[in-house]
């Protein structure tokens, strides 16, 4: 895709949400089932991919670990981000490669250290880029891709979540 068709395709979308902001307003779900072995089954499209626990926590590996699936998605994001404000910029990208890696202590997850937070200590995203580009456009082309990826804003600058039941426990 060339920059002219990336545009004349965003146009008509831009200027729908410049004239009704509220049609921007999108809600993106995910949806999973309760398995067996510590597991939980996500629709994605026409895959089904089914999360479990970690081996550093018990797993047996057969399963994806939802924290992979959390670097997949930013890496995900972070390539098509980086390819759409390329063909944007009209900057040429002929390869590359997105690595998002993340570092975590165990620990605060299994309830060993109550001193050990639960969770990422620290992410990186790393681009391995084969481009003609000038070393002032690859700069830009990175600080545009960090500014409007959604994976990776989300992660840098969390959004409120909340977490409800929906449905009664059963009695037994």
């Amino acid at each position: 895709m060339i920059s002219e068709e990336l545009r004349s395709i965003q146009a008509p979308i831009k200027e729908l949400y410049r004239n009704k902001p509220e049609a921007a307003l999108i809600t993106l779900k995910a949806q999973g089932k309760l398995g067996e072995n510590i597991s939980c089954k996500i629709e994605t499209g026409n895959i089904l991919k089914e999360a479990g626990l970690h081996k550093a926590t018990g797993g047996n590996g057969m399963f994806l670990c939802s924290g992979d699936m959390l670097l997949e998605a930013l890496a995900a994001c972070a390539g098509v981000t980086l390819s759409a404000v390329a063909t944007s910029m009209g900057v040429e990208i002929t390869g590359g490669n997105v690595k998002a890696e993340g570092d975590i202590d165990f620990r605060g997850t299994l309830g060993v250290s109550k001193e050990v937070p639960v969770g990422f200590k620290q992410i990186r995203l790393k681009f391995e880029l084969d481009s003609p580009a000038t070393e002032e456009q690859i700069q830009k082309l990175i600080e545009l891709t960090e500014r409007y990826c959604v994976v990776y804003q989300t992660i840098s600058n969390p959004c409120k979540i909340s977490l409800e039941l929906e449905s009664k426990l059963d009695k037994v």
